[in-house]
């Protein structure tokens, strides 16, 4: 990215900055906690699908914080719903569980992992860091956590396929610390040679019309963008799922 689109990204997502004690920090850690969370430990949420899926379908579990929770909406209004939708419609369907928990740092996702792998998976998405980089956690550390999020994918399910997310840091911590934590992404899906989808927020980021009243989540307008494109990315992965 040249200069001039950094500093345009930049500006467009400088909205979140103001809100980072809000959303991310507290004096006890999550501020947006799992009582606030659509989708808890305890609750790892299977979309409901108008009819029942078809013998074979393809479980698709989407592994992340509030983002991926949906938080402020109903649960059919999250991205991973969203998705599923879109596969049936598109004659490719699959089942969608939803594993978001709000409030969650990719350490706590690490420590959450071999729970939630207890579910059957053909596809992992993982979408992680927000929380990390709205705390100013050293990129290193969520690189790490991330590598270990996929080790714990590949060894408790070996079969199940593994794509990540991209995430990006507010620009309050400064270019540096922005580009490290931008890069940690590529690097790790190069390292371990997985998908890398599409920033989650990218279009919606910083747009008031677009997020809820607290300039962080989308709302249901700004998550239809978000489902939209992660599943350009997803699509041709899903197609080749084993629906046998």
């Amino acid at each position: 990215m040249n200069e001039r689109k950094e500093w345009a990204f930049s500006k467009r997502i400088g909205a979140l900055a103001a809100l980072v004690a809000f959303v991310a920090c507290s004096a006890g850690g999550n501020a947006d906690d799992s009582r606030n969370s659509r989708v808890t430990k305890d609750n790892t949420s299977t979309v409901k699908s108008a009819s029942s899926p078809p013998a074979g379908t393809p479980v698709v579990l989407f592994f992340g914080t509030s983002l991926t929770a949906g938080y402020g909406l109903d649960p059919s209004q999250a991205f991973p719903a969203l998705i599923e939708k879109k596969a049936r419609d598109e004659g490719i369907p699959i089942k969608v569980v939803n594993a978001g928990l709000s409030g969650e740092t990719t350490a706590g996702a690490v420590r959450r992992i071999d729970w939630v792998l207890r579910t059957p998976a053909d596809l992992v998405v993982i979408e992680g860091g927000a929380n990390d980089a709205l705390r100013g956690l050293p990129p290193e550390a969520a690189k790490s956590n991330l590598e270990r999020l996929i080790s714990a994918v590949r060894s408790k399910q070996p079969k199940a396929r593994i794509a990540l997310i991209q995430m990006e840091a507010p620009p309050n911590y400064g270019r540096a610390y922005t580009q490290n934590f931008r890069s940690i992404y590529s690097e790790v899906a190069r390292k371990e040679n997985i998908p890398l989808l599409p920033f989650l927020l990218d279009g919606v980021a910083g747009i008031p019309r677009l997020n809820q009243a607290d300039g962080i989540h989308p709302n249901l307008t700004g998550e239809r963008i978000v489902a939209d494109n992660l599943w350009r990315g997803l699509k041709p992965i899903v197609a080749r799922l084993d629906r046998g």
